[in-house]
């Protein structure tokens, strides 16, 4: 296989307003699923979990380095 460019991730204007929006509503503490989109829950679900995940991978890193 030969690339003529060089890969990179792409994030649609979609995905970037959904993104924000997760943001916004978690930091004013309303994630309330009933009045969103099928589409806004299932985004912030997954934001969620990578949130949780990387969480746990600094406190990880943190406990690492106090040692």
């Amino acid at each position: 296989m030969v690339l003529h460019e060089c890969p990179r991730s792409h994030i649609t204007a979609e995905s970037e307003c959904l993104v924000e929006d997760y943001l916004v509503r978690r930091r004013l503490g309303g994630l309330q699923f009933s009045e969103l989109t099928a589409r806004q829950a299932e985004a912030f679900l997954i934001l969620e979990k990578a949130l949780v995940t990387e969480m746990k991978h600094v406190q990880q890193d943190r406990r690492a380095a106090a040692r």
